[in-house]
């Protein structure tokens, strides 16, 4: 049944075969046994992908519950709802997670020596349970959907640049006045190619003209720290320049509304201790940080 599970998620026999860590031939023969024992053709094999058969469709879902049940019944067994221990897999957008989440987790392990955790830092928005993860730190605003969001905070996009470029080309005071100077633009945040002064009907859309581009906030803020010009990242990802004077913040009432950081995971059922040890450690820690 994994293997099954793993060639319709991989989209073939070989990417089932590299996620078990077994030839194809060995993946193959097992399905076909599979599909002998239960009487039908489960699976349709082309030369580059396969699909389900309408029966086959029933019996991947039915596999996926079964699977679960497995995994459940295994965990229990395990004593990973009596005592904090196992495989924790957390995610969180790149810079909040180099600046917080990784300081909490290093401290979360001195606290539960059972517990492993595999950070994955990235941009990308991953789906906790298709994507196999257990929480999930979020800034934005959040779809409806089944997760569970405990709230950690506020953060806002803010505006920026060093004392030596202000000091040599002016404060800007209007974000029209953006115009006459350079720009360095973090493509990755927000609505690429946009940035937004205040809200409602007072809201200010501007297409920044860069003088420099770059793919991470902390490349931006080096670039103006430097004197590259002015650039516009969230305001954690500033907070340390700003303490210690090397960048000032502008435009501040033209800011426009925060942003909402919140850990997630999936409620229903009775949560793993791990998992509910790990919320229960991170989320004041992590509030206390974004206060700070």
């Amino acid at each position: 049944m994994r293997l099954l599970v793993s060639a319709v998620d991989g989209g073939s026999l070989t990417a089932a075969g590299r996620a078990h860590g077994m030839p194809l031939a060995t993946v193959s023969r097992r399905i076909s046994e599979l599909e002998t024992a239960v009487g039908i053709r489960l699976l349709i094999r082309g030369t580059r992908s396969l699909t389900e058969t309408a029966a086959g469709r029933a019996y991947v879902a039915a596999c996926r519950r079964i699977l679960e049940d497995v995994d459940e019944a295994e965990r229990a067994a395990a004593g990973e709802y009596t005592e904090p221990r196992g495989e924790l897999v957390v995610t969180a957008p790149i810079a909040f997670g180099r600046l917080h989440g990784m300081p909490v987790v290093a401290e979360f392990l001195q606290a539960c020596p059972a517990v492993q955790v595999r950070l994955v830092l990235g941009d990308r928005l991953y789906h906790l349970q298709d994507d196999h993860f257990d929480a999930a730190i979020r800034i934005g605003e959040l779809p409806d959907s089944s997760v569970v969001a405990t709230r950690l905070g506020v953060v806002r996009p803010v505006l920026c640049a060093s004392p030596a470029y202000l000091s040599e080309h002016g404060h800007p005071h209007h974000p029209r006045e953006l115009a006459a100077h350079d720009l360095v633009v973090f493509s990755g945040l927000g609505v690429p190619g946009t940035w937004r002064f205040g809200s409602g009907r007072s809201a200010i859309s501007l297409a920044p003209r860069a003088r420099l581009t770059v793919n991470t906030a902390e490349a931006a803020i080096d670039a103006v720290t430097a004197g590259a010009g002015i650039t516009r990242v969230l305001s954690y990802q500033a907070a340390a320049a700003f303490a210690e004077g090397r960048l000032t913040r502008l435009l501040r009432k033209f800011e426009p509304p925060s942003l909402p950081v919140n850990l997630l995971y999936v409620g229903g059922g009775r949560l793993p201790q791990k998992l509910r040890a790990f919320i229960d450690f991170a989320a004041p820690r992590l509030r206390a940080r974004l206060q700070s």
